[in-house]
């Protein structure tokens, strides 16, 4: 440690500093240029080299300069540093120290984002590198230069969002006179100045695939008749998969319509393009070009799309959308995961006796098992980690609740039939009139939530927000009268109609004699009293039972939980060697069942 020498003090008694070279401006100086434009317009650009020859003056003004390089950005925005190669760049060397002076025009030439602004020149301050913005007139190594600094980059920052406003503006002057966005690679169309021109060889490749939906060929039949009849895609190649059938098929273009809100900016600081899949707040606009499918089967195929999709609660309690396909198999159409999806029967492994079946979560097969992603260190809160189950153990499980409840009683037979003539003959035409009535309802308030946020994140203006929340919220008063309305004939007694079978039907089916050494894979028992079926784990299961046929609509709460049990290894031996299978004891684990009904 140096000494403090008497000569070091000043009258007041304060050591000064020894060594004030760092403060000097006019040290010789190793300086590095920064320059930024955020198109590649012609006019953007020739003012970038009237940028660079006026810092080339600067240079010649400060004889202490020695100009060691120039960092040059174009055609990239000033919201983000990370997007800015040639900015990134210059922090690298600023590490390395090869220059202790950057040179920029304005602060808004530097960063438009006041955090990234303050961040980045107080990291270089710490190395010992000054930021001189010329225009602003701020040297950061000034008492003052972080506060002026603040107030201009604060000023910047605002102007980057008033310029976001006129892009929106503008865009929006765009679609009033319907502008055509994209390239134009869009297969039926040529793009023809401002307009499309249909290509008619093109076209009747669209025309063929709008006719198979139609007729109810799905995605991955399209595929294969597409490639069996040789038709060829937008870039010349006889190339398909089911994601371009489905764009095709969701493309208003093809109706004469143009299409606008199907991506949009999360905020004018990140510049992040977030896809919009609500395509029911999509803006539609008559085009001026002629449509290749005429409106009404383009709105057909639109319906038959919207049917095999369903709303699916997830376990926020928000409503999501997702595929709706019927499985045939008897214990898919009933299984969902605790996560909320349903599962699919995969082919397990083959033995001896022929293939093994087991059930697996959609979630993990499209997303990935929960636990792996933690492994690798992703976001896991949605995902699951659900194993894969046994065919033959549901099965094993159904036999055991006949067992414990006793369903051959006929007293308990008699009892269930009485509920049955209680609580089963309403009219049930009224009971899809109310769930459907409350499934549009929850369409439209996923509408006016998606809206909400494209207004937040300042896609849309305050004007087209209100005119289209305004025509939502219209909606959204005639569906909740459809509701109050199927409410009210389901309150009226004189709805009540006749049983919809009669005694002795409802007995033998429940009497029905189900063969356990074999597979189930029809039983009216199953789909007279199975509703849901809920693994918890991969050895707990909860089984939601009609005792009774119940009403449409009734939810999981109105069910009580009435016995469990436990499944050992002596039962399940038992019901593998009906079925000619060796189980050891090492391979099984216990199963607990748990009743709601």
């Amino acid at each position: 440690m140096s000494k403090v020498r008497l000569s070091d003090l000043s009258e007041n008694r304060v050591v000064m500093p020894t060594n004030v070279s760092r403060y000097d401006r006019n040290r010789q100086r190793s300086v590095v240029f920064y320059g930024r434009v955020s198109t590649e317009h012609e006019a953007q650009l020739s003012a970038l080299e009237n940028q660079m020859q006026w810092y080339e003056d600067q240079a010649r003004y400060h004889p202490n300069w020695t100009v060691l390089k120039q960092y040059i950005d174009r055609g990239i925005t000033g919201t983000q540093a990370k997007k800015r190669p040639a900015f990134m760049e210059m922090l690298e060397d600023a590490k390395h120290k090869k220059f202790d002076l950057i040179v920029t025009r304005e602060v808004c030439r530097f960063a438009r984002n006041t955090v990234d602004t303050l961040v980045i020149t107080r990291q270089l301050k710490e190395m010992g590198i000054e930021v001189y913005f010329v225009e602003d007139n701020i040297w950061t190594m000034d008492n003052d230069g972080e506060l002026r600094l603040t107030i201009m980059a604060t000023l910047a920052q605002e102007e980057s969002r008033k310029t976001s406003e006129r892009v929106r503006a503008g865009q929006k002057i765009s679609r009033d006179n319907g502008v055509l966005y994209g390239n134009g690679n869009i297969l039926g169309y040529d793009r023809v100045g401002g307009t499309y021109v249909i290509n008619e060889e093109q076209a009747e490749t669209v025309r063929i695939i709008y006719d198979l939906y139609l007729k109810g060929l799905g995605f991955n039949r399209i595929v294969n008749e597409l490639i069996r009849l040789k038709r060829k895609d937008s870039s010349g190649q006889v190339r398909w998969e089911a994601t371009k059938v489905c764009r095709i098929l969701h493309n208003a273009t093809y109706k004469g319509y143009q299409g606008y809100y199907k991506s949009y900016k999360n905020n004018h600081l990140e510049q992040k393009t977030v896809i919009n899949r609500d395509e029911d707040t999509y803006l539609y606009v008559k085009g001026n070009f002629t449509p290749i499918i005429p409106e009404e089967v383009w709105d057909k195929c639109k319906e038959i799309r919207e049917s095999k999709i369903r709303l699916r609660k997830t376990q926020e309690g928000k409503f999501e959308k997702s595929g709706l396909r019927t499985s045939e198999d008897i214990w898919a159409k009933r299984l969902r995961c605790r996560c909320g999806y349903h599962m699919r029967k995969d082919v397990w492994h083959p033995t001896k006796h022929g293939l093994t079946y087991g059930y697996k979560c959609y979630n993990v097969l499209n997303n990935g098992s929960k636990k792996v992603r933690i492994e690798v260190g992703l976001d896991a809160e949605k995902y699951c980690d659900m194993g894969a189950i046994a065919d033959w153990k549901l099965d094993l499980m159904f036999q055991k609740i006949l067992d414990e409840l006793n369903l051959h009683n006929n007293e308990l037979v008699d009892k269930a039939y009485q509920k049955f003539e209680e609580c089963y003959t309403r009219d049930m035409k009224d009971l899809r009139r109310l769930r459907d009535a409350e499934a549009k309802l929850r369409k439209i308030q996923m509408k006016i939530e998606n809206l909400t946020e494209m207004r937040v994140n300042g896609e849309i203006t305050k004007q087209e927000f209100s005119s289209m929340k305004n025509k939502i919220n219209g909606e959204m008063l005639m569906a909740e009268k459809e509701v109050e309305e199927a409410k009210t004939l389901l309150l009226e007694e004189d709805k009540m109609a006749n049983p919809l079978i009669d005694k002795a039907d409802f007995k033998d089916m429940i009497m029905e004699k189900l063969d356990f050494s074999t597979p189930i894979k029809q039983s009216n028992l199953v789909e007279a009293i199975v509703k849901k079926i809920v693994p918890n784990t991969t050895l707990d299961f909860t089984w939601y039972l009609n005792l009774f046929p119940r009403q449409e609509g009734d939810e999981d709460r109105d069910y009580r939980e009435i016995k469990t049990f436990i499944i050992g290894f002596e039962y399940a031996k038992k019901f593998r060697k009906k079925r000619h299978t060796l189980l050891r004891e090492h391979q099984w684990q216990d199963l607990m069942v748990r009743i709601m009904a």
